[in-house]
């Protein structure tokens, strides 16, 4: 049996047992959540005879989630890439001469999703050196010098690695507010970020890696799509991102600091730790597409990428209906 399955056997028990999937205990099985999610939109205005490449970002398996089922929808020749740096997989779509004003496109997945306990004692993931001197570089949004270090000049960080941690996620969960009325919200530019003391989860955990940064702690960015928590099917709204930061000895831990900062009473859970009601797309920021676009290094990719003759397409002219529906039919309890 693999890891995966076993891990869903062993909530599936949990779960028809009544105990609390939830439990913050680290002792306690992961909880498991198994559903469709289809990503579809429809790319508009395209001219004719346009030569149109398209980047979809896939989400794939990994220790916490597992892609049992993908399937996709679009015109043109497709197929799968990854990009160098950061290793993110993407559908790649090109349309040498358009005959369509607008272009369709639906992916469709099946995922199991685990709950991250990342302070578990069998958490640990070894880290290279090329991944430690990359998750500890400035990018473009996130320096690691300057305006945000000031944040520290009262604090001293302990020795130990996991309460270093700690004491950053703190001080940005007490620095920052979920608000989403300042324009420049969600763009993650840390200096932004210092300046309003406000934003979404993008700004907030920016904040936060370019903190650990600053330090030499390896930390990088993740972004996909949250579900919620009550079971069932629907419309989902806009993404969600976390992060994650290297503890020798330890691994990488999950930290998601706006949700704590919206629910005060799970701060403690998501220091280390992430629900399974969220699907995970991509890591990285400036992000270099396989093969290269011709326009800039993306901010982050969650949403697709178009290019028409060359020439960056309007995020706006990209309509994007993402769904979901639970498979799991114990799965209602919550």
């Amino acid at each position: 049996m693999r890891l995966f399955e076993f891990f869903i056997f062993i909530s599936f028990l949990t779960a028809a047992s009544g105990l609390d999937a939830q439990s913050t205990s680290q002792d306690a099985a992961p909880a498991q959540r198994r559903f469709e999610l289809t990503y579809a939109g429809v790319i508009n205005g395209v001219p004719l005879d346009a030569h149109v490449r398209i980047w979809i970002p896939v989400a794939e398996s990994d220790s916490d989630q597992e892609v049992v089922k993908f399937s996709r929808k679009i015109a043109g020749e497709s197929r799968l890439t990854r990009e160098a740096v950061h290793q993110n997989q993407m559908l790649f779509v090109e349309i040498p001469k358009n005959q369509e004003e607008s272009i369709p496109f639906q992916v469709d997945y099946e995922v199991n999703r685990l709950e991250v306990k990342g302070l578990r004692s069998d958490s640990e993931r070894p880290i290279s050196r090329r991944s430690r001197e990359l998750y500890t570089k400035a990018n473009r949004m996130v320096p690691i010098q300057g305006r945000p270090i000031q944040l520290l000049t009262k604090i001293n960080l302990p020795s130990d690695p996991i309460e270093s941690g700690r004491a950053l996620y703190e001080r940005v969960e007490e620095y920052m507010t979920y608000d989403k009325s300042n324009p420049g919200y969600g763009q993650g530019d840390v200096l932004w970020a210092c300046d309003s003391k406000t934003g979404n989860c993008t700004d907030f955990h920016s904040l936060f890696i370019s903190l650990a940064r600053s330090q030499q702690m390896p930390a990088f960015f993740e972004i996909g799509f949250p579900l919620p928590e009550k079971r069932g099917e629907g419309k989902l709204g806009g993404y969600h991102c976390w992060a994650r930061f290297y503890a020798d000895g330890k691994g990488w831990i999950p930290v998601d600091i706006s949700e704590a900062d919206k629910h005060p009473d799970l701060k403690e859970y998501y220091f280390g730790n992430l629900t399974e009601n969220r699907v995970a797309f991509s890591k990285g920021r400036d992000v270099v597409l396989e093969p290269k676009q011709a326009g800039d290094p993306l901010n982050y990719f969650i949403f697709p990428y178009v290019e028409v003759n060359g020439k960056p397409w309007p995020q706006e002219k990209v309509q994007l209906d993402i769904r979901y529906k639970d498979l799991d039919a114990f799965s209602g309890s919550k």
